[in-house]
């Protein structure tokens, strides 16, 4: 497989909200495929308008760079190797949130969730992740 279908966009989105839900908080959750395309949107009922944003740069922060958006984060730190790289790509986000969806050890996408605590934000991305992988 080489990038993701609806139907697993789609999985992914809801065992996000069902986190989400767990977590008592309202979530705007993004999918990109493996182009940075967005496949899946979903903004929970009075979810932040501003977090439609941030939650699909998230998904295309972690499909750009194949990596977790808080490992992007770590890295550009003042003095850090990709110090300002979220001023790149029209606008990264480097906080946590946005995950690349791994099937076979190949990206296929990402996800990317905000909307509450960035920590809150990374479970629930994860456990979108964790519904298709």
């Amino acid at each position: 497989m080489n990038d993701i279908n609806l139907e697993l966009a789609q999985k992914a989105v809801e065992a996000a909200i069902i986190k989400a839900r767990e977590l008592e908080t309202k979530m705007d959750i993004a999918v990109v495929d493996a182009g940075g395309n967005l496949k899946s949107f979903v903004r929970m009922d009075d979810a932040w308008l501003g977090s439609i944003d941030i939650a699909v740069k998230k998904a295309k922060t972690a499909r750009f760079f194949d990596m977790d958006s808080a490992e992007i984060g770590k890295l550009s730190q003042p003095g850090g190797p990709l110090y300002q790289i979220e001023h790149s790509n029209s606008g990264l986000i480097t906080f946590p949130g946005g995950v690349p969806i791994r099937v076979e050890n190949k990206v296929i996408g990402a996800i990317g969730v905000s909307g509450s605590t960035v920590e809150n934000d990374q479970l629930v991305a994860e456990a979108g992740v964790k519904a298709i992988s």
